[in-house]
This record gives C-alpha cells, sequence and structure tokens, in this order.
C-alpha cells in the first residue's frame, strides 16, 4: 500500500501546480471531494501538517503528544477503506513528486523490520515540535496563497515567509514553460553547491555538518517549479 506521506506531497504538489496550469478550479474540487469531505482523509492531512510544523511544546509533554498523534493515525487510518486510497492514488498517479513526509510515515509505521528507523524518525520529529514556531508575518491576499492555504500548510509557510514583492514573482515564475526551466535545473543546482562548498572551507563544525545536510539535499533534488524557485532563491543569497 502506498504511503500516506506520498500521496500528500503529490496531492500538494498537484495543487500548487495547478495554479499555473490553469486547472485550479478543476482540482479544487477534485479536493474538495478526495479529501475536505472525507473526515478521515482531512483528519489524517492535519496530522501530518501538526507533526511537520514547529510548535515550542515542552519536554515534559512532546512524547505524550507524539503517542497521542499515533493513537490517533492507528484508529483514522483504520477506518479508511482500501478503495478510498486508490481513488487518491488515481488521482495523482502521474504526478512525480520526493515524499515529503517520509519521516512521519517511518514514525507510523508498524512494520517490525523498521524499528530502528521509526526510532530515529521520533527523535526528529520531537525535536522539531519542541522548536518554537516562527513569528507569522501579514499574509498578502493573492490566489495563490489562499490556495495553498488550504492544500498544503508546509508550502503556505514558505509563501507567507516572503515579502509581497516574492510572492508575485512566485506567481509570475509558476506561469513560466517547464521546459525552458528544466533546462537550466542541473546549472542552479551546480552552482549552489559550489557556493555551499566555499562556505564550508572556512565554517565551524556545527556550520559545516549543517552545510553538508543542505548539501545533500541539493543533490538529490528532482525537478519542479517549486523546487527550482527555492533553489533559484538560495543561489542568489548564498
Amino acid at each position: 500500500m502506498v504511503k500516506f506521506g506520498l500521496l500528500k506531497s503529490k496531492i500538494e504538489k498537484l495543487m500548487l501546480e495547478s495554479y499555473s496550469n490553469g486547472t485550479f478550479k478543476t482540482e479544487m474540487k477534485n479536493f474538495k471531494k478526495n479529501v475536505l469531505e472525507n473526515k478521515n482523509i482531512s483528519k489524517l492531512f492535519y496530522l501530518y501538517d501538526e507533526l511537520n510544523s514547529n510548535k515550542g511544546l515542552n519536554e515534559s509533554i512532546v512524547d505524550d503528544y507524539i503517542y497521542e498523534c499515533i493513537t490517533i493515525y492507528e484508529n483514522t487510518i483504520n477506518k479508511i477503506k482500501n478503495s478510498t486510497l486508490v481513488d487518491l492514488s488515481n488521482w495523482v498517479v502521474n504526478v512525480k513528486s520526493d515524499n515529503n513526509y517520509s519521516t512521519i510515515d517511518n514514525l507510523f509505521s508498524n512494520d517490525v523490520l523498521t524499528i530502528e528507523s521509526r526510532l530515529s524518525s521520533k527523535k526528529l520529529i520531537k525535536e522539531s515540535l519542541k522548536k518554537k514556531p516562527a513569528d507569522k508575518k501579514e499574509v498578502v491576499n493573492l490566489p495563490l496563497s489562499t490556495m495553498v492555504n488550504v492544500a498544503n500548510k508546509t508550502i503556505s509557510n514558505f509563501i507567507e515567509s516572503l515579502n509581497e514583492s516574492e510572492k508575485k514573482e512566485l506567481v509570475d515564475f509558476l506561469k513560466t514553460d517547464d521546459k525552458e526551466l528544466e533546462g537550466n535545473f542541473e546549472q542552479l543546482k551546480e552552482s549552489v553547491t559550489k557556493k555551499l562548498e566555499t562556505i564550508k572551507e572556512n565554517a565551524d563544525t556545527e556550520t559545516k555538518s549543517r552545510i553538508n545536510e543542505t548539501l545533500e539535499k541539493v543533490v538529490s533534488e528532482k525537478y519542479d517549479k517549486f523546487t527550482y524557485f527555492k533553489l533559484k532563491n538560495l543561489n542568489e543569497n548564498l
């Protein structure tokens, strides 16, 4: 069975790109039917977003919080018919996306062969939940950010961190021809990698470790417009 985190990642990518593809209204209808109107699917969407957020939880309660989330997941996933998951999979069958929620999928796994991975994922999620959330900035009421607030909290948080000019740039950028961008994607990755390697030469141990994590992420990135936009901004600011 396909992991729910991968399904969620594909749906989010489809919703984001539908705005530039001119299919936004159609996909919003599909999103409403397949996600919003199914209380168990929408509950899992919310649960994954919560575990993927910085919440500033106290050390004394974070383990209980994770335990409760696992309990909610198990009670919810058991109520979802296999045919419902098949419908979701068919909806996004042509969408290529990395699993942006693999850590959470690992946490929820009941495979006895993945115990070590599950414990590692729990540790990562625990540290994230203890981090304080970033101060919320005033939201510019653009159609893109409105859509993303409904369909994808993760991307929404990224967009809300941009200023008004950058948000407008993103909207225009999403209308650019994929062929033009995909041809430059590897060069962009190479440019970012070289700059990070240069910075790493004179960095302290902790900073080097973070740069290495970023390098691994950059090297493994596959092309899509949103990833291109993030790498483009990173490249310009290094």
